[in-house]
């Protein structure tokens, strides 16, 4: 019995998920205009794809959004003016340059340069420990002959 409740459950959480495809516009111009567009706009729930890529129910949502602005005859730019308008400019795939955004554009070239100077911190306190080990004067300069004759002694 638990099963088959389990099994019903499972059926009716899919069928609430399930969804009719948006139709693709009668005029193919038109179509491609909107794709051109989408292509442009980031999807807002899954932030890594653009809305043409996503099929989030948002995303299908501003895909229509755009699709109907164009048929009411907004240009590209009336378009995503008004998307961000309503979404910030967090919306464009690629955000204008300004105090607002410089996190967006920055962020990625600070993480590397952190990530870069704690690498080299770490080199540097580890070759440090390597040289101050404990050996003797004579263990020392026995291993700066060897490497110097580049481990032939071996």
């Amino acid at each position: 019995m638990r099963k088959l409740l389990a099994a019903l459950l499972l059926a009716l959480a899919f069928q609430a998920q399930a969804r009719e495809a948006v139709p693709a516009a009668d005029d193919p111009v038109l179509e491609k205009r909107a794709m051109k567009l989408s292509s442009e706009l980031r999807c807002l729930v899954c932030q890594n794809q653009s809305l043409a890529e996503s099929h989030a129910g948002l995303a299908l949502d501003l895909k229509e959004q755009v699709r109907s602005q164009i048929r009411a005859g907004r240009s590209d730019a009336e378009i995503r003016n008004y998307m961000v308008e309503r979404y910030g400019d967090f919306v464009l795939y690629s955000p204008p340059w300004k105090s607002t955004t410089v996190l967006l554009w920055a962020g990625p070239f600070v993480l590397l340069a952190a990530g870069a100077s704690i690498l080299v911190a770490y080199v540097r306190r580890r070759r440090a420990r390597v040289v101050d080990a404990d050996l003797t004067d004579d263990q020392r300069s026995r291993a700066r002959a060897l490497l110097r004759a580049g481990g032939e002694g071996e």
